[in-house]
């Protein structure tokens, strides 16, 4: 039976999406005209957000100048949110130019450094705002014959604006996965010499044309580190918008005597290394990836499934004040 991990970073039923709101042509000027639309503005792929007492969506409403400014193309129908319309605005360029207009406190930031201090359902939303808008960046022209494109249905498709052609294009994603090997009680960890120092995490890749998940992580796991898995066990996915990847989380056991072989690098790892549940616990917390990841779910999970008692953020806390784990 697959176990899943639950309450991932970016997941939760705070959005909903009612997808068949968006074939309404009156979508929009309904929108504007309920004054309990929470409008989530965006440039480029920053996001208007307010930082103090905590990092926040700063929430426009239909009133303001740069709600009432906008064309019909800039906005997208996310869906609702606490019982409300919630709708992106893609303000591209004049935000930056326009900057009086932004309300007071507030200022537009990249999603990324924002993960530690968001709600979750704030995550979520602009996790969902910031792929719409770079997947809308990528395909403002027709793939096929090259002609503009133009949104239909609140934002969700755009259609070359070619009689001729008349192609649509729907979002995607790139499906990416990311898996926790092991032998007994050691786990494998890697590391790419961009990250931070200390810094491990688990193997990570793109599923390729014609691979079934399953391939993908043994494939991936063989080319990074010279490694051979056996089963392969799916737990959680997270959707992770840098730039439009879904990640499928797996673990996977190792072939007999692996940890005891010399790892073999293709060249995109800086390093990899086996760890056990304790050298887990003693290294500092730069050693985990951070906890909005499904990196750190999947480490977590499975110190729990060794220790019996604590996953690696119980364990890295207890060893942080100087208590034996």
């Amino acid at each position: 039976m697959t176990a899943q991990l639950s309450d991932n970073p970016f997941s939760g039923a705070w959005l909903d999406r009612r997808s068949a709101a968006r074939v309404d042509e009156a979508w929009l000027s309904k929108a504007l005209a309920d004054k309990d639309t929470r409008f989530i503005l965006s440039c480029g792929t920053r996001h208007l957000v307010r930082r103090a007492p905590q990092a926040t969506i700063a929430f426009l409403n239909h009133e303001q100048a740069l709600v009432r400014a906008a064309a019909p193309h800039q906005f997208v129908l996310l869906g609702w949110y606490l019982g409300a319309r919630c709708v992106l605005l893609e303000a591209q360029a004049e935000a930056n130019s326009a900057g009086r207009m932004l309300p007071p406190l507030t200022e537009l930031e990249e999603l990324r450094p924002l993960l530690g201090e968001l709600s979750p359902e704030h995550a979520t939303l602009l996790a969902c705002a910031r792929a719409l808008l770079i997947w809308r960046t990528r395909h403002r022209h027709c793939g096929v014959c090259g002609a503009p494109t133009t949104p239909r249905h609140a934002g969700h498709s755009l259609l070359c604006s070619a009689s001729a052609c008349g192609s649509e294009f729907f979002p995607r994603l790139d499906p990416a996965i990311i898996v926790l090997v092991s032998e007994g009680p050691l786990a494998l960890l890697g590391r790419q010499a961009s990250w931070p120092a200390g810094r491990y995490s688990a193997l990570a890749g793109f599923v390729e044309p014609g691979e079934t998940l399953e391939d993908a992580v043994r494939r991936e796991v063989r080319e990074e580190v010279g490694v051979q898995t056996l089963a392969v066990r799916y737990l959680a996915s997270q959707s992770w918008p840098f730039p439009a990847s879904l990640m499928l989380g797996f673990q996977a056991t190792a072939s007999p005597g692996a940890s005891a072989r010399t790892l073999e690098l293709d060249g995109e790892l800086e390093d990899a290394r086996w760890f056990s549940v304790a050298q887990i616990a003693r290294a500092t917390t730069t050693l985990l990836p951070p906890p909005y990841t499904i990196a750190r779910r999947l480490i977590d999970a499975w110190c729990l499934q060794v220790s019996g008692t604590a996953t690696a953020t119980d364990l890295a806390a207890v060893a942080a004040d100087g208590r034996t784990p």
